[in-house]
Parts: structure tokens; C-alpha cells; sequence
């Protein structure tokens, strides 16, 4: 079994992506402003998908921050058993 994704976690997934450090990741900042493409989101989704969330690509596409990817990610995580 893999540890649950945390919050460090996830700005660690993002900042790889977005050739940041942790703390310099922006949760406000739209995903697709910062940086990212639909290539690296699919490759987030199916990192975390084997981390154990329960998320897709079009979910995450709907949000507009980092925040609320977290968000649903958190939520996601709870979800499965």
C-alpha cells in the first residue's frame, strides 16, 4: 500500500513540473497559467491515480487553482477505501 499524498507531496509533484521548489508553488495560480500542459496533467493524474486518488483529467480540468485541485485530490483520497 503507498503512503497518502500530502500537501507537501502534491506542491512537490507540482513544482517538478513547473521547475519550482516547493514553497515557491502558488496554490491560487491557475494551473494552465502556470505552466501546464494537458501532456504533464495527464502525467499528474496518473501518479497520483497509482498514489490511490480517485481523480481524472477532466475533474482537475474544471478547476481553476492549485487550491482546488488539492481540494479534490484530498477528497479523492478519503474516498478510497
Amino acid at each position: 500500500m503507498t503512503a497518502p499524498l500530502t500537501l507537501e507531496g502534491f506542491r512537490a509533484d507540482l513544482a517538478e513540473f513547473l521547475y519550482q521548489q516547493p514553497h515557491e508553488v502558488d496554490l491560487e495560480e491557475h494551473p494552465l497559467h502556470a505552466g501546464l500542459d494537458s501532456l504533464r496533467v495527464t502525467t499528474l493524474v496518473e501518479r497520483w491515480r497509482a498514489a490511490g486518488v480517485d481523480v481524472t483529467f477532466l475533474e482537475l480540468a474544471e478547476c481553476t487553482s492549485f487550491a482546488q485541485w488539492w481540494r479534490l485530490l484530498s477528497a479523492g483520497q478519503e474516498a478510497t477505501p
